[in-house]
């Protein structure tokens, strides 16, 4: 398929909820590369690049190429990567397209983040008068003005600027082409994905505005503006994007904290998350997205009834550590001090003596210690 697909460069586990990160115009794969690394701690992420830019072939799309163009070239990479549903976010041209995706295949979107970018490009003549110099004289003039157009004064990332200068000048053009085309804005009533919009407070290309109009318009955006950051906030303001992103992908994990911190209590919760490491991240958030997130919050079981199961899996494993904190959970779950007794008595049948006589030394320790009287 080399040739035949558009570059890309996939990271973080393949079990992980699949996260597709697209580009802005003239930039590659490297506009991500502060933020990235990151995203792959909870999400398997792929980056592309556009037609003629980073490592994709320009022969991908021609003169007269479109947004839906594009959109069909990244689900191809999807169709071929095996990822059939998927959270997408993209920059300026690479949010157009994550838009078109969310009116047109809101099937294979499960959250939609668009960062500086637009429902329109402000009419066509601008876009087609580009295409026609750049087809002319090549990239060399816009590139000379891209610093201008990219970023706040004074702040620059020369590997993008480079990206654009040695882009295809003709799959750069159709890329302008698709963009003087391109206006969604009757159709972003139609979108149901989970919609994050960021903007750049000092963005010119994509102001504030035309974010603010796609949050009006979709039912349960949430709109973020950053400041000091212009039309390429991931590159200029990573930190507040990767924020901002974190908050919008946590999905089943945002749930599944929630609920983690009603069952297991704030402190020790807060007690987890500040132990937490980069090498135990992904752990952490696997426990809130799947143990959290879709196991404690199938309604086909209530909390009490959880709360039997597990003090009776602890058990029989010998997990007393667990077992202490899952007797408090008990008692937030409603089960009262008998109820938690009778369930060691039965697991002493089936989990054998010695195994529910230790527990009932962790469980008449914690109960003990919430009533605020000594243990014996």
């Amino acid at each position: 398929m080399t040739g035949k697909i558009l570059n890309h460069r996939a990271e973080g586990p393949l079990t992980a909820p699949p996260l597709l990160l697209g580009p802005s115009l003239g930039t590659s794969i490297a506009l991500w590369d502060d933020l990235a690394p990151e995203l792959s701690v909870t999400h398997s992420v792929v980056r592309w690049d556009l037609p003629g830019h980073g490592g994709s072939p320009g022969h991908l799309i021609g003169p007269g190429a479109t947004v839906a163009d594009l959109a069909g070239l990244v689900l191809k990479l999807a169709d071929v990567l095996g990822i059939e549903r998927f959270a997408y976010a993209g920059v300026s041209l690479g949010g157009a397209v994550g838009l078109h995706l969310a009116v047109h295949h809101s099937e294979r979107l499960t959250s939609l983040a668009v960062i500086c970018s637009s429902a329109h490009f402000n009419g066509s003549k601008p876009w087609e008068e580009r295409a026609d110099l750049v087809r002319r004289e090549g990239l060399a003039t816009v590139a000379a003005s891209a610093e201008s157009r990219w970023f706040t004064p004074g702040f620059t990332v020369p590997a993008l600027v480079e990206d654009l200068r040695t882009a295809d000048p003709a799959a750069y053009a159709a890329c302008c082409d698709a963009l003087a085309t391109f206006d969604i804005r009757d159709r972003l009533a139609s979108i149901s994905a989970p919609t994050l919009l960021v903007a750049g407070r000092e963005d010119p290309a994509t102001p504030p505005a035309h974010l603010r109009e796609i949050a009006d318009a979709v039912a349960g955006a949430t709109l973020v503006e950053i400041p000091g950051a212009s039309h390429l906030a991931p590159a200029q303001r990573p930190d507040a994007v990767l924020t901002a992103l974190r908050t919008h992908l946590s999905g089943d994990a945002g749930r599944g904290m929630e609920v983690r911190r009603q069952v297991l209590g704030d402190e020790h919760v807060d007690r987890a998350q500040a132990r937490q490491t980069s090498f135990t991240a992904r752990f952490q958030d696997f426990i809130s997205r799947y143990a959290w997130g879709e196991i404690w919050t199938d309604p086909t079981l209530t909390r009490r009834e959880r709360s039997l199961v597990t003090l009776t899996a602890l058990v029989a494993h010998g997990h007393l550590d667990e077992l202490a904190m899952h007797v408090r959970a008990a008692r937030r779950n409603g089960l009262t001090p008998e109820e938690i007794g009778a369930v060691l008595l039965q697991t002493a049948v089936y989990c054998g003596v010695p195994a529910a006589n230790s527990a009932f030394a962790v469980a008449q320790r914690v109960l003990a210690e919430d009533d605020g009287a000594p243990s014996e």
